[in-house]
């Protein structure tokens, strides 16, 4: 439990199947899932697999079950997980040399079941983007640059990254305050990130970790469920904190300045005359 660097935060529902799946190789970090009353053997599988659980009495949500990992973490980095994420723990290093450099919160760029780049790296959510991204015509046109992807060998700075994996200096979210509980699922990691950069911190998709995950959104049919009613409460909580993604560019532009000065641009690495992060090599 004690003497790793990185701390890594799962939570799970109902999500035996894929942690047998993802999470059966050595793990050179702190594991914590938290459970979120799974009807499954999530809990007994993860014990099973070398993880710290936490078992939550209630569904609370994907934000308060993270905040509740990070609470029991006791690493200089936290990497927040998805159980469809398979980790290789030498991408960890890449990620705290990069956090080492820059601070702020960082990403994987995060690949399919079959290898292709997924875009969990975005542009701004103006609610025209978000239609886009379901390929709605014609904002999916008008926004074609909202779904961002990096290459091997690139790092760039994006607006936000999906929350399917997400990593930061333990010092550096604490000071953020956490994952926002006003968002039970959906938009927290876009929330969190726009505080971020409101806060200072940069966010940024590094193109040179590359992890495999197996996404499949409940949301993605076209049938009405409760992973809609969840996101629409979720679209009403977000878009009146930040009217400005509703109201137009001009102005979304002017509040989150720093990152529109940044976002698209390649991350640069300090210049070599200045002195190494504290705890790397000279």
């Amino acid at each position: 439990m004690t003497g790793h660097s990185w701390s890594l935060v799962t939570v799970t529902y109902n999500s035996a199947e894929m942690l047998r799946r993802c999470w059966s190789g050595p793990k050179p970090y702190d594991w914590i899932v938290v459970d979120n009353d799974s009807e499954d053997d999530s809990a007994a599988v993860a014990r099973e697999l070398g993880a710290r659980v936490v078992r939550l009495p209630d569904n609370v949500g994907f934000s308060t079950a993270n905040n509740a990992g990070m609470r029991e973490s006791v690493a200089d980095y936290v990497l927040f997980a998805n159980p469809d994420l398979e980790v290789e723990p030498d991408g960890l290093d890449r990620l705290q040399l990069h956090l080492d450099a820059h601070g702020g919160l960082v990403a994987p760029q995060l690949l399919s079941t079959t290898g292709e780049a997924q875009p969990n790296g975005r542009g701004f959510p103006y609610f025209t983007a978000r239609l886009g991204n379901r390929r709605v015509w014609p904002w999916s046109r008008i926004h074609a640059g909202y779904r961002v992807t990096a290459a091997p060998g690139e790092a760039v700075w994006v607006p936000w990254v999906t929350g399917a994996a997400l990593a930061a200096r333990r010092e550096t979210f604490a000071s953020l305050g956490g994952w926002d509980e006003r968002f039970f699922l959906y938009y927290e990691d876009i929330e969190l990130c726009l505080r971020a950069w409101r806060e200072g911190e940069r966010v940024a998709l590094l193109g040179d970790v590359r992890w495999i995950h197996h996404w499949a959104r409940a949301n993605n049919s076209l049938r009405w469920s409760r992973a809609h009613a969840q996101e629409l409460r979720s679209a009403r909580t977000f878009f009146a904190m930040f009217p400005e993604f509703v109201a137009g560019i001009p102005r979304a532009r002017r509040r989150h300045a720093r990152a529109a000065a940044l976002i698209g641009t390649p991350v640069s690495d300090p210049a070599p005359s200045s002195p190494p992060p504290s705890g790397l090599p000279g």
